[in-house]
């Protein structure tokens, strides 16, 4: 049974501030008290797959946790753990694939790294203990960046801004957007805000940033001046979201089984469908929004352009469908395996002309 959770502030029509009380006992100061939350719903565990997936298939060895297309140059960068996921200092690598037919490249990280956004022009940051990572896909430099007086957080989840600021959220719950995008050294916090039980993933569209806590299964808006906008509850266990082209962000209600669809100004909850099998993966494009079912080895697309989706295409996938990207110019969208089954490249996934 999921806790109630009761919205304290309402504006306009639109979107609710969520301010939650404790998991036990009570308060007087709602604004004091930790956030009240579920046990986050996570994807299934996919069966071996039953029928061959659509494309071709890259070996990937490792435990991929995200993946980011870079358009700028073309490539696939892909974060992979530690081969042994017990050791929380054990270094993290990025796969970096350039050329369908020569295996990814690898380029060392000095140390782990939890969440993975790009530029488009060629560098991906990652986020990490105390701050981040800036990689030179091409040239595989890797600069540290620290985050003043932040030494001690564990960066959980890390987005780019259109003004090319970077914000970066925390396993404690807080939201740092940052005040300079430094290539190397040190960067200040330009606003910090910490309201939530965990970030667990950050997406923006515009300057505005949008904030996935899965114990509260909400999404948060903070607008460009770093101050928190909107909340809404999201289904019954969204578990992540993605930006697409149209100015949309998608969410995986894996737990309640919903592919949830906002606008971001005002946070709106503008379509709900029911997507069974544990959709989980997701990735936004210009004509089709793309979830997996993770029960299944499926993934689907969906035209976001009525007021209901519609499903356009389907195709089979790697095992454990967990992580998706997609390539607009090529029309190719990669499914990443979270169970060693590799990367599967789908060329004209949408079969839109």
């Amino acid at each position: 049974m999921l806790p109630t959770l009761k919205p304290l502030v309402q504006s306009g029509f639109v979107g609710l501030l969520i301010l939650l009380g404790p998991v036990t006992g009570c308060s007087s100061n709602p604004l004091a008290s930790a956030p009240r939350t579920i046990e986050p719903a996570r994807a299934a565990d996919s069966p071996p797959a039953s029928q061959s997936p659509a494309g071709a298939v890259r070996p990937l060895t490792g435990h991929p946790l995200a993946a980011v297309f870079d358009s700028g140059t073309r490539q696939l960068a892909v974060l992979r753990g530690p081969d042994n996921p017990a050791d929380p200092a054990a270094p993290a690598s990025l796969a970096v694939f350039a050329d369908a037919q020569v295996p990814p490249r690898a380029i060392a990280l000095p140390g782990p790294a939890t969440a993975l956004t790009g530029d488009d022009r060629g560098t991906a940051y990652l986020a990490a203990r105390g701050g981040y990572l800036a990689v030179d896909l091409s040239a595989g430099r890797v600069a540290p960046v620290t985050v003043a007086d932040a030494a001690h957080a564990d960066f959980t989840a890390i987005a780019r801004r259109a003004d090319g600021k970077l914000v970066l959220g925390s396993a404690d719950g807080a939201v740092y957007t940052l005040a300079s995008d430094a290539p190397s050294g040190t960067t200040t916090v330009g606003n910090r805000n910490k309201i939530f039980a965990r970030v667990d993933a950050l997406v923006t569209q515009g300057n505005t940033t949008v904030v996935l806590d899965r114990g509260q299964t909400s999404v948060t808006t903070i607008g460009a001046d770093g101050r928190v906008a909107q909340a809404l509850r999201a289904g019954e266990g969204a578990t992540t979201l993605a930006a697409d082209p149209q100015g949309r962000v998608l969410v995986a209600d894996t737990r309640g089984g919903q592919l949830l669809v906002y606008g971001v100004d005002p946070l709106i909850l503008r379509q709900a469908y029911p997507v069974r099998q544990a959709p989980y993966g997701l990735a936004g494009s210009r004509d089709l929004a793309w979830i997996s079912q993770t029960a299944a080895n499926v993934v689907i697309g969906y035209d976001l352009s009525t007021g209901i989706p519609v499903e356009k295409v389907r195709h089979s996938t790697v095992q454990q469908p967990n992580t998706l990207a997609f390539d607009e110019a090529s029309d190719t969208l990669y499914v990443v395996s979270g169970s060693g089954a590799g990367v599967q490249v789908i060329e004209h996934a949408a079969g839109i002309p």
